[in-house]
């Protein structure tokens, strides 16, 4: 009987002392066209958000009619219907659904993309992404002793032109091509800078998550990521470092593959990290090697999402991130403390 009770008051007070976990789930790279989309790995696990890290749907058109019927193609999926009667829906775009492959400013249906966009992700006529140029907007997320803000960002509507130039790979036996770095040009634009130094400025989030539809971390493949325009990739990092009380952990999508990367950055009170997730209908079409030196375990090359635990405990914001695919199986787990 004794034993009996050890047992029952330890529970109640593990009970007691448990903490809240609040769980957020994102992915990228999502063909309409692909029966299996991994939403039902996502629903069982009952997220508390779903994020959106862009090329939500494969337009690359410039017919609004055709856009507009391939969102309704993704909306009513019926593993996509469970997920929105699952949990709320957040996210940004990339240059697929954006309208056009590898797209910037210059694309000339933007303002037509982003009200289909907006009517895709359910944001409501009155909100204040309407009111401004670019799909950036931001949202806080809230359990028990825990608040969250994410920021998505939009590194379409303002980016600068991108170089790209072909070679031919000896290696591969084939031609390929690489972008080049743009040494003057802009990703976010005047207008989304303010708004995000501010958004950090005021921010009373215990984490602050930054969602980028391209990688700001990794800089050593050839496609598209930050550090094709050096001049703004330093100027994110100057204005993280300009915060330094304010935790913020990056989430992207657009490559096809997952990894996690991490950098030391003078200045900065904690380690950087840039969780990508992509795809959740296709990855590449043969195994590869691509060096990242900031790459934090395994290159992971299949269908994927990611999935955030976090918790707050003694002050100190813990997350447990899971790179998961078919059947939930993990093929990347990390623990990082902030």
């Amino acid at each position: 009987m004794r034993t009996r009770l050890i047992i029952f008051f330890a529970f109640q007070a593990q009970l007691l002392f448990a903490q809240p976990i609040l769980k957020i789930a994102f992915g990228s790279c999502s063909h309409q066209n692909s029966p299996e989309q991994l939403w039902n790995e996502v629903v069982i696990l009952t997220p508390d958000l779903w994020v959106w890290g862009g090329d939500n749907i494969y337009a690359d058109t410039h017919d609004m009619q055709v856009m507009k019927a391939k969102y309704n193609q993704q909306k009513n999926h019926p593993g996509y219907q469970k997920l929105l009667a699952t949990c709320p829906v957040t996210g940004t775009w990339d240059d697929h659904d954006f309208g056009i492959n590898d797209g910037g400013r210059f694309y000339t249906k933007k303002q037509e993309s982003k009200a289909l966009m907006l009517e895709f992700l359910g944001f409501s006529t009155d909100n204040a992404i309407r009111k401004h140029e670019g799909v950036y907007n931001s949202r806080i997320i809230s359990k028990s002793n825990l608040k969250i803000q994410l920021i998505n960002l939009d590194t379409r509507w303002f980016r600068d032109t991108i170089y790209k130039e072909y070679y031919f790979d000896s290696a591969a036996n084939r031609r390929r091509y690489r972008f080049l770095q743009n040494e003057t040009g802009d990703i976010l634009g005047e207008a989304q800078w303010t708004w995000l130094e501010q958004e950090l400025k005021t921010s009373t989030a215990q984490l602050i998550i930054i969602n980028s539809s391209i990688q700001v971390i990794s800089s050593e493949h050839d496609f598209e990521k930050w550090s094709n325009f050096p001049k703004a990739r330093q100027r994110l990092i100057d204005l993280l470092k300009k915060y330094p009380s304010k935790k913020v952990l990056i989430i992207s999508g657009d490559r096809h593959i997952a990894e996690i990367s991490k950098m030391e950055i003078p200045g900065l009170p904690y380690p950087l990290y840039d969780i990508t997730s992509s795809g959740l209908t296709h990855t590449w079409s043969e195994a590869g090697n691509e060096r990242n030196r900031y790459r934090v375990g395994e290159l992971i090359m299949k269908k994927n999402f990611a999935l955030l635990e976090i918790t707050q405990r003694s002050g100190r914001t813990e997350l447990n991130v899971t790179i998961r695919g078919k059947d939930n199986e993990t093929f990347l787990e990390q623990r990082i403390t902030l």
